[in-house]
């Protein structure tokens, strides 16, 4: 997991490549007009789902990682607390391959709150469960770059 501020952009030249792309891609479109919904940049090897919805409590929420697609959470309005966690702390489920989805049962190892220009960059390893409210429940918009590995 990287947690950053796209304001701090320059002390993340490590990244890999596809991750700066995004946040290249981000400083270029004015990603909190866009329509909610999935937005092609590279095909299915990069794109971006904006998505709008109300925070919640963790009971109502579950767990979640990937295997073929790195997630770059990055916050237009928020807030919103993401709860993480490593896969090999989780009970692991059945992976559902065509959606990518791992899903998890387990405890909250620590979380993230994401305010605007606040990332959350997760790994094939980082469980997340997200939509966490943080005082109470709010409205956020958020763009999660996806990103194939290869």
């Amino acid at each position: 997991m990287v947690f950053g501020n796209i304001r701090d952009l320059k002390d993340y030249g490590y990244l890999e490549e596809e991750v700066l792309k995004c946040f290249e891609y981000a400083k270029t479109h004015d990603l909190l007009n866009f329509e909610k919904g999935s937005h092609e940049i590279e095909g299915d090897n990069l794109f971006v789902n904006i998505v709008e919805y109300k925070t919640t409590t963790p009971e109502e929420r579950f767990w979640e990682a990937h295997r073929q697609y790195l997630d770059l959470h990055l916050m237009l309005r928020g807030p919103e607390q993401i709860d993480v966690n490593f896969i090999d702390n989780m009970e692991q489920k059945e992976f559902v391959e065509k959606d990518d989805f791992l899903p998890l049962e387990g405890e909250t190892n620590s979380h993230v709150v994401l305010t605007e220009g606040d990332f959350l960059l997760c790994y094939p390893k980082d469980a997340h469960r997200t939509a966490v409210q943080v005082k109470e429940p709010v409205m956020i918009k958020k763009a999660i770059f996806k990103i194939k590995i290869k």
